[in-house]
């Protein structure tokens, strides 16, 4: 279980005062972007020009977040396949899940084709976690 803390920002609400449902995934990108870091992805992307697509999300809206709250993304991932798939959960510094979500992503190279999920990630998950 990975785990991303955040703090709610200004700029991120809308006109009704909580954060708007599109800065969602703007989180759990971001905990995914930290995952790949602390797992030497990023320079993986880096050196072959290989990279990760999202290519079906489905989030789940429970509770409103506001200004200066206290959040965390926690974060797990299995294989399915051709793609990698990523469990996340939003919740408050109390523990209270404020949205869920399962976001289907996909390697492909330089040119846009599909890859197999690189061997350099097997080691962290199994295929029955998630």
């Amino acid at each position: 279980m990975f785990k991303y803390n955040f703090d709610v920002k200004g700029y991120e609400l809308d006109s009704f005062g909580h954060v708007n449902n599109s800065v969602y995934l703007n989180y759990l990108e971001q905990a995914r972007w930290e995952i790949m870091r602390e797992l030497g992805l990023y320079e993986y992307f880096k050196k072959t020009g290989n990279f990760l697509i999202v290519v079906e999300l489905n989030i789940k809206y429970i509770k409103e977040l506001c200004l200066f709250d206290k959040a965390v993304v926690d974060t797990s991932f299995k294989r399915e396949g051709f793609f990698l798939v990523f469990k996340q959960n939003i919740r408050d510094e109390s523990g209270e899940k404020i949205s869920k979500a399962v976001v289907k992503c996909l390697f492909v190279d330089k040119s846009r084709n599909p890859l197999d999920v690189p061997d350099v990630l097997t080691e962290f998950f199994s295929d029955d976690k998630a």
